[in-house]
């Protein structure tokens, strides 16, 4: 049985900051993706050194200051929940830089990394940037913030989107995968998903499986947790009565997301 979902983990970084996820590709079996998710007291501070690795912070909720030692971006940050469903603030910074985080109020932060080698201005992705678009009809409708599209010059490996799919609704369906480095017909990119659900005490299910179903695990998700998806098909089911938010890393070896949608379930598009 593969180990794809994470659970979170409450490690004090100090007396004022917890590490509730630390996902590391020595640790997880990837290659091209990591991230950490922070939560912060007010007054609470976060340092790090980014060593041969890109960072795209993205503010979950509250407001931060983020510093890479030469520029500053100060209250970044727009909302006290993800599910009141607006854009929010981030941060890219190029790898070999210091990066300090500092709470203005309560906040969470997600760090989304991936290797780098070519340096980049360190730039603040505004909400307003955000390429809100629409995905979906029927039961399978969904909302799509863009923070770091695969045609956004700002990083060098990093697309970050955020999805909310509403009650009783599919996601990332029909399922898809992007496991083949096949460009122009397939790419490849790893994938992870930080899920939220509203009421929090709810629950998702997401599938990750592979035509030859050598992978192959269906797992109940819950608020918080994460789930890893280095190959295969991922769909995500929403049960009635909750609201799914999920925050998704994607890199690989091109920065191009072209992806292959299961052919048994493609006719679903087709439906009038």
């Amino acid at each position: 049985m593969a180990d794809l979902k994470r659970t979170p983990q409450t490690k004090a970084l100090n007396d004022k900051v917890i590490e509730r996820h630390h996902v590391t590709r020595e640790k997880d079996g990837l290659e091209y993706i990591e991230l950490r998710l922070l939560s912060f007291e007010a007054g609470g501070t976060y340092q790090e050194h980014l060593d041969g690795l890109e960072v795209c912070a993205v503010v979950l909720t509250g407001q931060v200051t983020i510093s890479d030692e030469t520029e500053t971006f100060e209250n970044i940050g727009t909302r006290d929940s993800v599910f009141e469903k607006i854009p929010t603030d981030s941060v890219y910074i190029s790898h070999n830089h210091d990066m300090t985080i500092t709470a203005n109020k309560e906040a969470k932060v997600i760090l989304c990394y991936s290797p780098s080698e070519n340096q980049l201005p360190t730039q603040l992705i505004p909400a307003a940037s955000n390429r809100i678009e629409k995905r979906g009809k029927y039961s399978n409708k969904r909302m799509v913030h863009n923070i770091l599209d695969d045609e956004s010059p700002i990083s060098n490996s990093l697309i970050v989107v955020e999805v909310y799919t509403d009650s009783g609704n599919w996601s990332s369906y029909p399922p898809h995968k992007h496991d083949q480095n096949n460009l122009p017909h397939e790419s490849f990119l790893e994938e992870t998903y930080y899920h939220e659900v509203d009421p929090g005490q709810g629950f998702v299910f997401q599938r990750v499986y592979t035509d030859d179903r050598s992978l192959d695990e269906t797992m109940a998700v819950e608020n918080e947790n994460v789930v890893v998806v280095p190959k295969g098909y991922h769909p995500v089911a929403v049960p009635d009565g909750y609201n799914s938010y999920y925050l998704n890393i994607m890199a690989g070896p091109i920065k191009k997301w072209q992806f292959h949608n299961d052919p048994d379930h493609e006719w679903i598009l087709d439906r009038k």
